[in-house]
This record gives C-alpha cells, sequence and structure tokens, in this order.
C-alpha cells in the first residue's frame, strides 16, 4: 500500500520541480535494495510457477495456491514496485491521475490477495491435520479454485474505494485518509487475516505436537516369562520383539526430526509475515486512530511500507524450499538454464 496514504509527500509541488527527496547516496542505496527486492520477487515467484507447471510431481491441487499466489506476487513486481520507487525516488506522482487512481487500486488489491492466500494456505493446512482422509477427497482443482476465487473477490471488495474516488490532482497520489476506510481496509488486510494465521498454526502444533508424544509413549509389549529354557518359539519371540524395538527406535528420531523440521518451518512462516507486514499495518492504523500525534517520522514509516514488499520475494523460500520435490524442480530448471 502507498506509503503517501499515511504521510503525505512533501517533497513535489504542482509543477514537480522541487527538490529531491533524497541525496544522491541515499537515492543509490534506495535504488539498489529496492530493485534487489523487484528482482528477487520477479524471478523467485516466476520459479514457482514454471516448476508447479513442469513438474508432475508438484501438480498436486493444494499447489494451485502457491500458483496463486505466485501470479499476486509476481503483479505486486510488474505492477506497483517499479511506481512506487518512481514515487519514492522523485518526491512527487509524475504518471497523472488516472494512473494513480488505477494503481492505488492495485496496491491495495494485489497485497490484500497475497497475505489472504497465506491465509487460505494454513486453513487448508489444517483441514489436511484435522480431516485428512475427507479433505483428500474433497481437495479437487475445483474447490481450491473456488477458495482462490474467494481470496481475489474478498480483496478486490478492499480495493474498490480508491476507483471510487475523484481522481488526484497535482503531483500527489495518495489513498483516502478517511479513518474509516484505513482502519476497515487494514483489518481487512491483515489484521484477521493474521489473527486466523496464528490461531491455525498454533493449532496445528498442539496437534502435531500432541501426535508426536502419542507416538512417542510407544512401547513394545513386555516380553512374557519363561523357565529359563531357550525354546525355538522363546527365540523366535525375543528376535521378533527386538526388531520392533529397533523399528521403534528409528520411528522416534524420525518423529523427532519431524516434529523439529515442523516447528521451524511454523516459526519462519509466521516470523517472516508478522515481521514484514506488521509495522506498516500497525503504524498506519494507529495514524488514522489518533492523527498526526501518533504517527512516526515519514522515513521510518517508509522503510516500513517496504518492509511489507518484502514478503513477496520471501514468500516462495518459505513455501517451497522445505519441500523436498520443489527442491529437485528449481535444480532442475536451474541446470536446464545454465546448460543454455
Amino acid at each position: 500500500m502507498e506509503p503517501g496514504s499515511a504521510l503525505p509527500n512533501t517533497s513535489g509541488n504542482g509543477s514537480g520541480t522541487g527538490s529531491a527527496p533524497h541525496s544522491p547516496a541515499a537515492t543509490g542505496l534506495i535504488l539498489l535494495a529496492a530493485l534487489a527486492v523487484l528482482l528477487a520477487t520477479l524471478l523467485g515467484n516466476a520459479l514457482v510457477v514454471v516448476a508447479i507447471s513442469t513438474s508432475r510431481a508438484l501438480q498436486a491441487p493444494q499447489n494451485l495456491f502457491l500458483v496463486s499466489l505466485a501470479s499476486a506476487d509476481i503483479l505486486v513486481a510488474v505492477l506497483v514496485l517499479p511506481f512506487s520507487l518512481a514515487n519514492e525516488v522523485m518526491g512527487y506522482w509524475y504518471f497523472g491521475g488516472l494512473w494513480c487512481s488505477l494503481y492505488l487500486a492495485l496496491d491495495v488489491l494485489l497485497c490484500t490477495a497475497s497475505i489472504g492466500h497465506l491465509c487460505a494456505i494454513s486453513l487448508d493446512r489444517y483441514w489436511a491435520v484435522t480431516r485428512a482422509a475427507r479433505l483428500n477427497l474433497r481437495r479437487n482443482p475445483r474447490r481450491v479454485r473456488a477458495m482462490i476465487g474467494a481470496v481475489w473477490a474478498a480483496a478486490a471488495l478492499v480495493a474498490l474505494p480508491p476507483l471510487l474516488r475523484p481522481r488526484p490532482a497535482g503531483r500527489e497520489c495518495q489513498l483516502s485518509q478517511e479513518t474509516w476506510y484505513v482502519l476497515a481496509s487494514c483489518a481487512a488486510s491483515f489484521f484477521v487475516p493474521c489473527l486466523v494465521m496464528v490461531a491455525v498454526y498454533c493449532r496445528i502444533y498442539r496437534l502435531t505436537a500432541g501426535r508426536t508424544a502419542a507416538l512417542l509413549a510407544a512401547r513394545s509389549p513386555c516380553p512374557a516369562s519363561g523357565d529359563g529354557k531357550v525354546s525355538g518359539v522363546g527365540m523366535l519371540r525375543w528376535r521378533r520383539r527386538s526388531q520392533h524395538q529397533s523399528v521403534l527406535l528409528c520411528r522416534r528420531r524420525l518423529v523427532r526430526a519431524r516434529e523439529r523440521r515442523f516447528t521451524v518451518v511454523l516459526a519462519v512462516v509466521m516470523g517472516a509475515f508478522v515481521l514484514c507486514w506488521f509495522p506498516f499495518f500497525f503504524t498506519y492504523s494507529l495514524g488514522a486512530l489518533c492523527g498526526q500525534g501518533c504517527r512516526v517520522s515519514k522515513p521510518l514509516f517508509n522503510f516500513f511500507f517496504w518492509i511489507g514488499y518484502c514478503n513477496s520475494s520471501v514468500n516462495p523460500l518459505i513455501y517451497t524450499l522445505f519441500n523436498r520435490d520443489f527442491r529437485a524442480a528449481f535444480r532442475r530448471l536451474l541446470a536446464l538454464c545454465c546448460s543454455k
């Protein structure tokens, strides 16, 4: 979402001849950092789409969520980030009132859709844990596409108000400053999905930890007491008990490793999501609630704004590199590109 929506850009004027908002050194650093985010977002998410499209192992219905998420993030990189970068570096809006309205609507639409997909993925994983048998029967492409359509429809509703406003005039491009819209859009775009994701992933972790504890508590049957003589039947039973104990030991090690890996994945998913988006939405909504007295400085707010965009570049890492099939597909695609 455009930072000017909460902090007007005062570095430009009606003619666009104001002084540059940053020093040459700062402008260079901003360009390098923003271009790195843009390229990482574009290439990483394009790799996800190609990997799912070309790898048979990845063409499960639930991976349609990742295709749609990656598509939203690619559109952020193509339709939003270049104009946000130009506005930040130039200090004023150069592209006219019509594109300003479309740009603001696309910004809200695509960022909200990206966050909404993360929420939908968390719900899908929760249902996979709690209703595995029924979900496998119902998890068909049509059902997954219906959930994806609901995410995009909800994002479109949040993005509609910028299109209904009069076209901005002059050299500023800002979202509505009305308190009701700021709070409603923040709630729909971030706070509600965030609460859902936290509740769902905490529940998934508790269920997984409970099942792990049950597996680890499993014990082999106690050996039957005998008269000290080792018969053929007794030796056979002893061998079976030994094999059973070895299998249990290996299973416990695998379960512990799986639990550690799953805990790391959950921590990375929630940590990246909250770290990227919470600073922006918190300061954005706080400024609408209590006015100028609660607003942070413009450079700090702009920093929070760009950190939110970084979530689109880390999504491919979080949701794919922890998956063995994705890693194999990525290696195949990269080897194919390098061989040409």
